[in-house]
């Protein structure tokens, strides 16, 4: 989507996305090597009763659907970051997870013309509709590269 094609209060839907254990497993191996992240028979006893994904790949779950129904294609180079992230609930092997994206606000810069900024919530929900991810970001457009 193009920066000019994204209005206040639309919403962006997005997925659905399959998480297996093995890739739980891998994430964390690699970037968040906690026991109930990586080790399905610790986990079972701890306070989850079973395995959970990092916080952290729960955001690279929801930003790849957000990336090809939103901003592939789009002027968007770069974020500042984030107003906050929340992980309400966890998610499990086996969590079909869904996004969707609520623009909050829509500007030029007051000091680049040549700058659109993208305030927007995503929250990614599981098969049964449970909220595991919610975070306002911000993304930045390049206009001087937009065409028409």
């Amino acid at each position: 989507m193009r920066f000019n094609e994204f209005s206040v209060g639309q919403v962006i839907e997005a997925g659905p996305y399959a998480v297996s254990e093995e890739e739980i497993v891998r994430f964390a191996t690699q970037y968040d090597p906690q026991w109930f992240h990586t080790d399905a028979v610790a986990a079972a006893k701890g306070r989850f009763e079973g395995l959970i994904a990092s916080g952290w790949h729960t955001c690279g779950i929801a930003m790849r659907p957000v990336a090809d129904a939103a901003l592939a294609g789009s002027e968007s180079f770069a974020s500042p970051g984030l107003a906050y992230v929340k992980w309400p609930h966890p998610v499990r092997p086996g969590d079909v997870l869904s996004v969707r994206a609520t623009v909050v606000e829509t500007r030029r810069s007051k000091g680049n013309a040549g700058l659109g900024i993208l305030r927007w919530r995503w929250q990614l929900f599981n098969q049964r509709g449970t909220e595991v991810l919610d975070l306002e970001a911000t993304s930045l457009f390049d206009l001087s590269k937009a065409s028409g």
